[in-house]
């Protein structure tokens, strides 16, 4: 009995993470949102807003269309599973839990890939034109974007010679705090990555209805009630997990990198939230002083940020910074 309370412990750890990352997602949301709103000098919506959307669209009927298959309706189910596996298995809080161990950073790119695909065939199960603009303009985006992301891990793995998140995590932890030119270029690769992967300005703008613009939102417009809802909350969740995989690889302090128990995983939630207010800040004024790029232009963006991540891994082999 007393061998496996650890393992309970460790159980009931994870799953504390996994509520307080599936908590914490709309709320991260809603303070990008209303960061925006500030620095655009308009009244901010309220920051609790994204769960009252959610809530309000669970209590809905939903409708679907004549001839939409049942991938049509397991898609958001699928999508937003895969987006709490990732949860899971990132270690945002600490790297000593039971998901966190098979969390390599190749298989979490390839989880992100699977959600994109559901998601894309879904907005094509339908037949609308709509759909299926958005899931062609999504699949472009994304065989842009992860092999930037790629590579990003690829020079965070060099440093660290492992590709699991924890342990490069725990690596960076344990470094005497210093300038490393390589983790600063694949930093800014890493937020061109973000910003493209989660729909935000400048490659899309989540607030549009604009056909010759939206990206995400045109692969929702068939989606109501729990199923929008569930494809929201995989979008807020998606945006979330992205911010905790950059602070794993740049920012990995304050994470409990021990053994640890529901009172040291409570202990790394303040960090966490001081976190996410930083980077929530930062990501709207990003947003902020860009200017919306055409459809077109994104493959120059996103090979931008390609160059970013390759000079990284040039300074790490070349100058061992």
């Amino acid at each position: 009995m007393s061998a496996a309370a650890p393992q309970v412990t460790e159980l009931v750890t994870q799953l504390l993470e996994v509520v307080a990352a599936l908590a914490a997602a709309p709320l991260f949301l809603g303070w990008v949102n209303q960061c925006r709103a500030w620095l655009s000098n308009r009244r901010a919506p309220s920051i609790w807003l994204p769960y009252r959307n959610i809530r309000k669209l669970f209590a809905k009927d939903a409708v679907l269309a004549e001839n939409a298959s049942p991938l049509f309706r397991l898609a958001p189910y699928l999508v937003f599973s895969t987006m709490v596996v990732a949860a899971g298995i990132i270690p945002s809080m600490g790297t000593h839990l039971p998901l966190v161990v098979a969390a390599d950073a190749i298989a979490l790119v390839g989880l992100f890939a699977t959600a994109r695909v559901f998601l894309s065939l879904a907005a094509m199960d339908v037949g609308t034109a709509f759909g299926t603009l958005g899931a062609r303009r999504e699949m472009m985006v994304g065989f842009l974007a992860e092999p930037a992301l790629l590579m990003v891990i690829f020079v965070a793995s060099m440093i660290s010679s492992t590709t699991a998140l924890p342990a490069i995590s725990e690596h960076l932890v344990t470094q005497s705090l210093g300038l490393y030119p390589s983790l600063a270029f694949t930093a800014v690769a890493f937020t061109l990555v973000l910003l493209a992967e989660n729909a935000r300005i400048p490659v899309d703008n989540p607030a549009t209805h604009l056909e010759l613009t939206m990206i995400h939102e045109a692969m929702l417009l068939e989606y109501s009630a729990r199923h929008l809802a569930l494809m929201e909350w995989a979008s807020a969740l998606r945006l979330f997990n992205y911010a905790c995989i950059g602070f794993a690889l740049f920012v990995p302090w304050g994470v409990a990198t021990g053994a640890i128990g529901p009172l040291g995983l409570a202990l790394s939630i303040p960090v966490l939230g001081l976190k996410l207010g930083v980077a929530g800040a930062g990501l709207a004024t990003i947003e902020t002083v860009s200017a919306k790029l055409r459809v077109m232009r994104a493959p120059e963006f996103l090979a931008t940020a390609f160059l970013f991540a390759v000079l990284g891994l040039l300074v790490h082999v070349l100058l061992k910074a």
